[in-house]
């Protein structure tokens, strides 16, 4: 394979946020694409063979582009830009960068990080519902809820409703003290995290105050007619199906509603079908429901969690494997057991 070696021409006041604290994010193409990198002033000289030449000057100019528009680079921009490039595809995180939903009560500026939580971002803008299915860490709950307050702050709906099923992962809290809410309020406290965030403490206070924003547990939804709603089901994977076809008939005229889940962390009984996956294959071609459906390479929590999310996949799948190869195995053996059994008892009753 041919040698290629090209310059590009980076100017000095991006250099640092492109290349990261002592040029981690520069280690971390060259380890990647195996690829050398030199530079000099503004020059930067990249040599290897020719496709991961390209490939680096590619993640590079892409990096340029966010830096021109005042972003600081992060470990997920850069890895995501690198996994997407040694797939093959092409993506522009300068277009994603754009499209900005809200700003947290800080300033900070809420938009799709990936070309997964793009996509998800449309849907929920021209679906009536949305189902978001992705593993933690890929935003789901975090862009619903910016899509919820930006909407309500333009007058799109008159309140915002926000619910999850009340089930413990994989523990059991037992008696909790206080009122009715204090004992819900554990169960949905990720969705008071996430507003307090975006609309600060006392905004989000004093709406909850008027009724205008409603944090429940699915429980509650029962019986009602939400119209003019923003509503988002979240931890959708721990339904039943009974509960999602509950939550999903309660919808009225002029509401907008996102079920989120992920479904390889349900909490439900072993015996249990999950609501969400039922709704999966019920009405996938229903059009005016729309389902994003985010990997691992949407993830933008911390880059170990990345990897961590992608190890339980593959074991996952693995473990399924197994199971397929096993299941003819296995089921000889049960039917050789119950023939034997029959023997056995044929035998006892000639006595």
């Amino acid at each position: 394979m041919s040698l290629l070696e090209i310059v590009i021409d980076i100017p000095i006041q991006h250099q640092k946020n492109i290349f990261g604290q002592f040029d981690a994010y520069i280690k971390t193409i060259e380890k990647t694409l195996g690829v050398t990198l030199v530079i000099r002033d503004n020059d930067i000289k990249l040599v290897g063979n020719e496709p991961n030449v390209i490939k680096a000057k590619e993640v590079i100019n892409e990096l340029y582009e966010l830096s021109k528009k005042g972003n600081t680079i992060t470990d997920q921009n850069v890895n995501y830009l690198l996994s997407m490039t040694m797939d093959d595809k092409t993506t522009s995180l300068v277009e994603i960068d754009s499209d900005i939903i809200a700003h947290t009560i800080s300033g900070k500026p809420i938009k799709p990080k990936t070309m997964g939580q793009k996509a998800y971002v449309d849907l929920i803008r021209n679906k009536m519902i949305t189902f978001g299915i992705g593993p933690a860490g890929t935003g789901k709950t975090y862009l619903a809820m910016a899509m919820a307050i930006t909407a309500f702050r333009n007058d799109e709906v008159n309140r915002i409703i926000l619910t999850r099923p009340a089930i413990e992962a994989g523990e059991k809290l037992g008696f909790l003290p206080g009122d009715l809410q204090s004992k819900v309020d554990p169960y949905l406290r990720p969705l008071y995290d996430a507003l307090n965030q975006i609309m600060g403490n006392e905004a989000f206070l004093r709406n909850v105050e008027k009724g205008l924003i409603e944090v429940a547990p699915l429980a509650y939804m029962r019986g009602r007619t939400l119209d003019n709603a923003f509503i988002i089901l979240d931890e959708a994977q721990n339904t039943t199906p009974e509960q999602m076809k509950m939550f999903l008939t309660r919808i009225g005229y002029g509401s907008k509603a996102v079920v989120n889940g992920d479904l390889t962390q349900k909490d439900l009984p072993s015996s249990s079908v999950s609501g969400l996956e039922h709704a999966i294959k019920v009405l996938s071609k229903v059009d005016e429901l729309g389902f994003a459906y985010l990997s691992d390479r949407d993830v933008v929590r911390h880059p170990l969690v990345q990897k961590i999310v992608r190890a339980y996949d593959i074991y996952d799948k693995n473990q399924s494997q197994k199971r397929k190869e096993a299941g003819p195995k296995f089921s000889r053996k049960l039917t050789s057991n119950r023939g034997k059994r029959s023997d056995s008892r044929g035998k006892k009753s000639n006595r």
